[in-house]
């Protein structure tokens, strides 16, 4: 037996920021844009007038413009910890094999 190496961690903290930034916050941003979209459309193509339905509308905008809003702070907030940390080195982590 020898002496453990922290360096793993490395590699684990790498994986979960490459995937967040990867795979997470790309999902999450076509999330917020179709309800964005949706939101638009239900307001001035769907409503047919109706001032609830306009209202609906507005109320999904809002929250799919909000969605933007958070996703753009979480992956600044990544990227700024990727960096600081030096995670951004390119290389991907390999996954544990048995």
């Amino acid at each position: 037996m020898g002496t453990p190496n922290p360096g793993y961690l490395d590699d684990y903290a790498d994986l979960i920021f490459t995937s967040v930034n990867d795979i997470l916050i790309p999902v999450l941003f076509a999330v917020a844009f179709i309800v964005f979209l949706y939101g638009v459309a239900r307001a001035y193509i769907f409503s047919g007038g109706d001032s609830t339905k306009v209202a609906e509308g507005h109320r999904l905008i809002l929250w799919g413009i909000i969605g933007f809003v958070v996703m753009l702070s979480v992956w600044g907030l990544v990227n700024i910890l990727s960096d600081t940390f030096g995670l951004d080195s390119g290389i991907r982590p390999t996954y544990p094999t048995i």
